[in-house]
């Protein structure tokens, strides 16, 4: 029997149909621990272009969602200067899923369980096309990077680093 490409729709999926945003589906065999690097190298797109969700929290503890290239880390000094923050951090696995409402490597931006800030690393807007987390692991969706601002508010900063 023939692999399926298409996957079962996810809460992401869904809010995305419901506003009328095109997008392409690209499942791939997830790998634990793999992550954007895998997924790049899997589906044959540049690391660049493969963005990453990350869940994050503040000195209080309130969570917030960065969106960063797959081959680049996060400079939380950086972010923390750009976001009024005394501090910033990445969230435990645990946290991050009772945030986000995903699994860690599943974590998609849109329809997540709790509200958050979304900070998008601006080059990642410069570019045409994106595959970002569709809500699954082993599922990304291409879009618009545009998107991100429209349907999540994220705000540009620049706190990338060379992974």
């Amino acid at each position: 029997m023939a692999k399926i490409d298409r996957v079962s729709q996810t809460p992401a999926t869904l809010l995305l149909k419901k506003q009328g945003v095109a997008f392409t589906e690209h499942p791939y065999e997830y790998l634990e621990h793999g992550g954007a690097q895998h997924s790049a190298l899997v589906l044959g797109w540049d690391p660049f272009h493969v963005v990453k969700t990350l869940v994050m929290q503040d000195q209080d503890a309130k969570p917030l969602l960065v969106l960063m290239h797959g081959n680049r880390k996060v400079s939380t000094k950086a972010l923390a200067r750009q976001t009024g923050a005394k501090s910033i951090e990445p969230c435990t696995p645990e946290t991050a899923n009772r945030h986000s409402g995903y699994l860690v490597g599943g974590t998609s931006p849109f329809a997540t369980r709790r509200t958050m800030p979304v900070f998008i690393e601006a080059s990642i807007l410069a570019l045409p096309q994106i595959l970002i987390n569709g809500g699954r692991r082993g599922y990304l969706i291409g879009i618009a990077p545009a998107v991100c601002q429209t349907l999540l508010g994220a705000i540009a900063v620049q706190c990338a680093l060379d992974d």
